[in-house]
């Protein structure tokens, strides 16, 4: 199999680390070669992270270049549209349509641009947005949007229900499982 590539985009804080925890556990119990790697930038107060998941028979770098990630996933439409220029021709973007208002927006310098998801479907890009904030909410917690998040990108996959199940119960404390399977699902189920 040739090498797969996810890279998935958000904000410090908004749990995009668990979900490539994840994603790299699930791909691994399937026979995979995987390798994960993150890129932060000013995280912890709030700036971009980028983590690579990469997946296939034989995987030699984490790295993703411009044009080769399959998807694109995204706690936040704005750096979806960033980091569109990483996305195959035929790749697909699973976006979150929550708006959060970078620094430069926050303090008056920049506007947040108008219609982002229109603007990247513009581009040719097969992009499923979704709001994961309300899902999220409506289980219980605003920290659900990744395990939402990747139960959207789940319909994508050839993978038995039952085996993302599986990675969530190991990665996820035993605590907030139940939570999180119905964020799953919500993700997952949905039209």
């Amino acid at each position: 199999m040739e090498t797969k590539n996810i890279m998935i985009v958000g904000v410090g804080g908004q749990g995009s680390l668990l979900a490539s925890k994840l994603l790299g556990h699930l791909l691994l119990t399937q026979g995979y070669d995987v390798k994960v790697s993150e890129v932060h930038g000013m995280s912890q107060r709030g700036g971009s992270v980028v983590t690579y998941v990469r997946y296939g028979d034989k995987v030699y770098s984490p790295v993703i270049d411009f044009g080769e990630a399959d998807f694109i996933v995204s706690f936040e439409a704005l750096e979806a549209a960033r980091c569109l220029p990483y996305l195959k021709k035929d790749g697909i973007i699973v976006t979150n349509t929550q708006q959060i208002d970078p620094m430069p927006v926050i303090t008056g310098a920049a506007e947040y641009p108008e219609d982002i998801i229109g603007k990247m479907k513009a581009t040719g890009a097969e992009v499923d947005a979704f709001d994961c904030l309300s899902a999220a909410e409506s289980v219980g917690s605003s920290k659900a949007v990744n395990i939402v998040l990747m139960g959207r990108l789940s319909k994508y996959f050839d993978i038995p229900l039952s085996d993302w199940m599986e990675a969530l119960n190991a990665v996820v404390p035993a605590k907030f499982i139940e939570m999180n399977r119905r964020a799953f699902s919500l993700g997952r189920e949905a039209e």
